[in-house]
């Protein structure tokens, strides 16, 4: 595709009609530098390369906006572009010389939302991305969804920072490797359906490892691994503590009791104990007592007690009768201490099986306490138990975390290396498709500078990328300008001899740090035996005298003459 026209309208006014043509089209500043306080700036010359670049795809805020001071704005340009509802049409032709070739008709204006016009031959396209797929497939006859449109053509637009200072990495400086890798292989015309697979591979690959990277911060897979065990060690407790023990409501009661019981059983042990004692105390005075009954020879005390009675005449009582006395005293004496073991034994014996059945219920009540718990005791039994079920819900959802994106690292890994063998299986296309690439790119700088400047692909870990050897080494900026220019001329020689869909045409700006060797040999030589146009903005004063500015002028401007007419 060449550019064909570039048209500016204010409503129903042409504010400018700019025609294209095959080989060298200039864009001349005709600020002269003989007044000091006179420059080349701000006459819009640069614009218009900013214009075609909005027309296919980009945003167009730096048609107003300062590109490093965002904030710095030409409010005059932007409120004219926005007030009066400025259209720019941009024409493409895939034949110069030929009316009836194919033609790509491209509205668009600055403003936004319902009032926005963004059209491609006459039909609307409100989302950007979905306008930009439709200039990839109508010119790059392209549906895959990287690389992006904008990025295949951004070599052919040199007008921003990046372009103007990097011949193959002119996207923007946080652009991905991968993103690198796929819009190279487009340029060298190698279909490779996986690139855009690639790049969301290597896009969820870096989530799953910023996760990872957050979840390290905490713990890894093996102490949450063995975390969980713990927890769930102690889970298995305190379940088998609930099972074993009940909640007793009743606790306090069967505490209350148990200790009344155990008072009981001291008060019973004390009374048997009495008891004991006292029958003891009995039975040894009964003992004692039956030992006091005289059980003597009876007719050897008989013959002294009948001494006696000569003795005493008097005496009245018989031995025999004094001993009955005092045997049946003895015994008297004896029935009355005795007279009380019945009732002593019939008390001791109630008291002893009171005291057996007092044991038996404390040893029931200390039993059932033991396997008890108080409602206090249960709520924190029962709190600590919910606890360890709730960190080991965490814990089992960390290690979900972890084993989900690891199964997820694994098959994007997989897949990742059956892509990166299938790219790799280009690797001998590859280097022949830049070995004709460099057939052109060789010959171009040997006939601007009498140097060979070479691409060469390089592989790594993040794919393939392209650099460019200078065989002199030393290259400043106008030799840079120079290189740019002779890649973006052999690539359409490349492209052409392969028969890559591409662009025709090279806009250049800041030519102007170019020798006048050089720029001479460009303009008058190279260019005019490429089928491409090469558009720049340049100042007259800054071009060599023997370049025929006319001959190439497609737009003049100055001070007095700006590009959108306005003062």
């Amino acid at each position: 595709m060449f550019l064909k026209r570039l048209k500016i309208e204010n409503g129903s006014q042409i504010i400018r009609d700019i025609s294209f043509y095959k080989g060298i089209n200039l864009i001349v500043d005709e600020t002269t530098t003989e007044d000091k306080k006179e420059s080349g700036n701000s006459v819009g010359k640069t614009t218009v390369l900013r214009l075609i670049d909005f027309c296919l795809g980009g945003k167009g805020e730096n048609i107003y906006q300062d590109t490093e001071f965002k904030k710095t704005k030409n409010t005059k340009v932007e409120n004219f572009l926005k007030e009066n509802d400025v259209t720019i049409t941009l024409i493409l032709n895939e034949d110069l010389e030929d009316d009836k070739s194919n033609k790509i008709v491209i509205k668009k204006n600055f403003l936004t939302y319902a009032k926005k016009v963004q059209e491609i031959n006459g039909v609307s396209f409100s989302n950007d991305k979905e306008f930009s797929s439709k200039l990839k497939e109508l010119i790059f006859d392209s549906d895959s969804n990287k690389p992006t449109f904008k990025q295949i053509v951004s070599k052919n637009i040199r007008a921003e920072k990046n372009s103007l200072q990097n011949t193959v990495k002119v996207l923007h400086p946080q652009t991905k490797p991968e993103e690198y890798e796929a819009l190279y292989l487009f340029w060298l015309g190698i279909n490779s359906d996986s690139s855009d697979r690639k790049q969301k591979l290597i896009s969820r690959k870096r989530i799953e490892e910023n996760l990872q990277k957050r979840l390290r911060e905490d713990s890894n897979l093996s102490q949450v691994t063995q975390a969980l065990l713990v927890v769930n060690r102690k889970i298995n407790e305190l379940e088998k503590t609930k099972t074993q023990f009940n909640l007793n409501e009743n606790y306090n009661e069967d505490l209350s009791l148990l200790n009344q019981t155990k008072v009981s059983i001291n008060t019973f042990s004390t009374e048997i104990s009495r008891l004991e004692m006292r029958r003891e105390l009995i039975l040894e005075s009964k003992t004692d007592l039956e030992k006091d009954i005289a059980e003597i020879d009876v007719t050897n005390v008989k013959k002294l007690y009948e001494e006696a009675k000569v003795l005493i005449p008097n005496l009245q009582k018989s031995f025999e009768e004094t001993l009955e006395f005092h045997n049946q005293m003895v015994k008297e004496k004896v029935n009355y201490i005795i007279q009380e073991l019945p009732s002593l034994e019939s008390d001791l014996a109630l008291s002893k099986r009171t005291f057996e059945t007092l044991l038996l219920q404390e040893k029931t009540l200390t039993e059932k306490l033991k396997k008890t718990l108080t409602e206090k005791d249960f709520q924190a039994m029962i709190l600590e138990l919910n606890k360890s079920y709730e960190r080991k819900g965490n814990l089992e959802k960390e290690k979900g975390f972890w084993e989900t994106s690891n199964d997820k690292l694994q098959q994007i890994e997989k897949e990742l290396k059956e892509i990166e063998e299938g790219i790799t299986s280009n690797d001998e296309l590859i280097q022949d498709r830049i070995a004709e690439f460099n057939k052109f790119f060789a010959d171009i700088s040997n006939r601007l500078y009498g140097e060979e400047f070479v691409l060469s692909p390089d592989r790594n870990d993040k794919g393939y990328e392209l650099i460019i050897t200078d065989l002199d080494g030393n290259i400043g900026t106008g030799k840079k300008k120079v290189q740019m220019a002779a890649f973006d001329l052999a690539y359409i020689q490349f492209a052409d001899r392969l028969n890559i869909p591409c662009l025709h045409f090279v806009l250049q700006d800041q030519i102007e740090n170019v020798h006048d060797n050089q720029i001479t040999n460009l303009l008058t030589e190279i260019v005019s035996q490429i089928n491409c146009q090469y558009i720049t903005p340049v100042l007259r004063d800054k071009l060599p005298d023997n370049i025929d500015v006319e001959q190439y002028q497609i737009l003049s401007l100055s001070q007095t003459d700006k590009l959108f007419r306005i003062e």
